[in-house]
């Protein structure tokens, strides 16, 4: 078989508060393979550790976070015994991130020209006027009408869909082989939601590229996905093809998921909720962390972490539900 583009084992990544003595489990020992050409959805509440995990992919974490054991393996190479250097060569060139708020992403005394340029010049050797011939193409390829005008322009006169299309492009500027892209589509309306999805899709085809997409958005993955990873309080609580978990979840808080999904066909009611909060990570309870939201608890789940059981092809989740291996 061919070896996964990217492995991802028993990775933890934990934040370091007051001193070090508060401890927070973000990203608290996931594991997942994503093949090339593939793309993986990782869904879950806010706060259920998407974003880190993203992060410590790129080990672009802040600075009171730190990744304290696991592996991340990247065609073969595990990016944690890195140096600072050579992961500077690796960001832009052979893995790229849409980051969650293009504003942030994008420096407002450069213009979009020079911002989409940077990466090509950097990582390629292109000179200026090559790397802006590039930049001009890459906008052009993103749907940005009139380029040649512009990139001189600055990201304040840019809607926001056309900032997200900008870092899109620096993103693909260098044809990286892995795209991780963070709720790209929050600030956008429905209807340029669903451009900027086909646009992704689009992208995906014409560069070969295999696609993380974090999110909280259930839609997004059924139309975008080919596997999803269901992340609740730092962990992978469930993954598995996307038609296998939108039929037959097996965990019950990815089943409240689906279920809180709005239908536009049936009787009128009240949306399904799940009751409760997502529990801080610097305190998670004992057992399931899930145990005091789920309609399903019983006594094993309060004092035991279920271990991740095999719930059909290439599925599986962690709950004791489940009939064991």
């Amino acid at each position: 078989m061919t070896r996964p583009l990217l492995e991802v084992e028993d990775l933890r990544t934990y934040y370091f508060g007051d001193r070090g003595r508060r401890v927070t489990k973000a990203v608290d020992g996931v594991s997942l393979t994503l093949a090339a050409g593939e793309t993986l959805g990782i869904v879950g509440e806010s706060g259920s550790g998407k974003t880190t995990l993203a992060l410590s992919l790129l080990r672009l974490l802040p600075p009171a976070a730190r990744i304290v054991g696991g592996a991340i393996r990247f065609e073969g190479e595990d990016l944690l015994t890195k140096s600072d250097g050579e992961m500077r060569r690796i960001r832009g060139k052979r893995i790229a991130m849409i980051l969650q708020d293009p504003m942030a992403s994008l420096n407002p005394l450069f213009t979009v020209g020079d911002q989409v340029a940077e990466p090509i010049r950097v990582h390629e050797g292109a000179d200026r006027r090559a790397a802006r011939e590039r930049a001009r193409e890459l906008l052009r390829s993103v749907k940005i009408a009139a380029p040649e005008l512009r990139v001189r322009e600055y990201p304040h006169q840019m809607s926001g869909g056309m900032r997200q299309r900008i870092v899109g492009a620096i993103a693909i500027s260098c044809d990286p082989r892995l795209l991780i892209a963070d709720e790209p589509t929050t600030s956008l309306d429905l209807t340029i939601q669903a451009q900027y999805l086909g646009l992704l899709r689009e992208l995906q085809r014409r560069h070969r590229l295999t696609l993380i997409f974090v999110t909280h958005n259930l839609g997004i993955v059924a139309r975008m996905c080919d596997r999803v990873a269901v992340m609740y309080a730092g962990r992978v609580v469930e993954t598995g093809p996307t038609k296998a978990i939108f039929d037959a979840a097996a965990h019950p808080y990815t089943k409240a998921l689906i279920e809180s999904i709005p239908k536009l066909s049936g009787a009128r009611g009240r949306l399904t909720a799940i009751d409760g909060q997502p529990p801080d990570p610097a305190a998670l309870p004992a057992g399931c962390a899930f145990h005091p939201r789920c309609p399903k608890v019983f006594e094993r789940c309060r004092q035991e972490a279920p271990p991740e059981l095999p719930a059909g092809e290439a599925h599986a989740a962690r709950c004791w539900l489940l009939p064991p291996a």
